[in-house]
């Protein structure tokens, strides 16, 4: 049994970690394939993921658009099938779409991602383009969020080393979001492992900043690593010739420009859940049985057993044995008493009255 519509859209949303700008039916091949395969794809950033069918949780096969130089459609404005002709980097890849609407529809959703503004001449509805203008909104949101000023923070770490300057250098500007705290080795690590987050990081060097950045070249993947150096209140890039910024957001922008905004941030993207469940009723009917509080009395173990545990055994009474028709006294170990003095006295008098009562009566004998 299929998983529900909302489940698959959320599963593909934490694989991707990428927002959906639009999704439907295609067919896709490559230059040199014969034939087209049908395809369900979704436009997530700047990004086109293809799946198997609307079931599919896992994508199958995603085209980068960052690696687009251009886009051409066979036979533009004709009620035919659409064909777009996208050339890549590294690859020419022909979607088709049957139906000529929703072939403009997606015309309009790429060109407006690739190249961050919408195409001027487009046969789409005002909702449609309502609905780009978002899109480039949101995706330049994602690529270049926008925080606002702190004038209590500092725009970047100081390199109190450099030229004995113990002084730190105040902007305005927040630090760019591509900005990690890591090596050269570890920030070449992070873009290989996952080139979809973006392709530039700054970083702290020593006594400096640099700037690793990944391009995408028909022989593969190479890394470019540019110096940044905080001279009095300004930032230098060691460039030939040198460009003097005054931070580093905008070292993050000239690079940008510099590559006609084929290279993007690195930003790790955050997951957020797009729906309110509510939750189960639970059932407060039954009220939990409070704990005793009171420790359980221990019985111990007595001497006597007749005797309750908690009342302590009776003094041993005072022994005699007769020798030679006398009886005399066994000294028997006494305890500290705790019965008052005038009860003792007389269970001394009588004791006493006693003996001499039994030794009268062994005299007559």
């Amino acid at each position: 049994m299929a998983a529900p519509r909302r489940v698959i859209t959320k599963r593909r949303a934490t694989i991707t970690a990428l927002p959906l700008y639009h999704s439907g039916a295609l067919l896709k091949k490559y230059t040199g394939e014969k034939d087209f395969k049908k395809y369900y794809g979704e436009l997530r950033g700047s990004t086109i993921f293809l799946y198997m069918d609307e079931t599919q949780d896992t994508y199958t096969e995603k085209l980068d658009l960052h690696m687009l130089k251009s886009m051409e459609m066979d036979s533009p404005y004709v009620k035919t099938p659409t064909i777009f002709t996208l050339s890549l980097i590294n690859e020419e890849v022909q979607l088709k779409m049957e139906c000529p609407d929703k072939g403009e529809e997606w015309r309009g959703f790429i060109m407006t991602v690739a190249n961050k503004e919408i195409p001027s001449k487009m046969q789409l509805l005002p909702g449609q383009i309502e609905r780009l203008k978002q899109v480039l909104y949101d995706e330049k949101e994602r690529l270049f969020p926008q925080t606002p000023p702190d004038l209590s923070k500092k725009s970047f770490i100081p390199c109190s080393s450099f030229l004995g300057n113990t002084q730190e250098t105040d902007s305005p500007a927040a630090n760019p979001p591509c900005f990690f705290d890591v090596s050269r080795q570890e920030a070449e690590r992070m873009l290989t492992e996952n080139p979809e987050y973006g392709n530039i990081i700054i970083r702290p060097s020593t006594s400096s900043y640099a700037v690793t950045l990944r391009q995408d070249n028909l022989s593969g993947p190479v890394f470019k690593n540019y110096r940044v150096l905080p001279i009095d209140r300004v930032l230098v890039i060691e460039l030939d010739p040198p460009v003097t910024v005054h931070s580093l957001r905008d070292v993050l922008d000239h690079f940008l420009k510099e590559t006609k905004y084929r290279l993007r941030p690195y930003v790790i993207p955050q997951v957020y859940d797009n729906k309110i469940e509510v939750p189960p009723m639970l059932d407060r009917s039954t009220k939990p049985v409070p704990h005793a509080r009171v420790a359980p009395m221990i019985h111990t173990q007595t001497a006597c057993a007749d005797m309750p545990p908690t009342t302590p055994p009776p003094d041993p009474p005072c022994q005699t044995s007769d020798n030679n028709g006398e009886y005399i006294k066994v000294d028997v170990p006494s305890k500290p008493s705790t019965r008052p003095a005038k009860v003792d006295e007389e269970l001394r008098t009588i004791l006493k009255a006693r003996r001499e009562n039994l030794y009268k009566a062994g005299s007559h004998d």
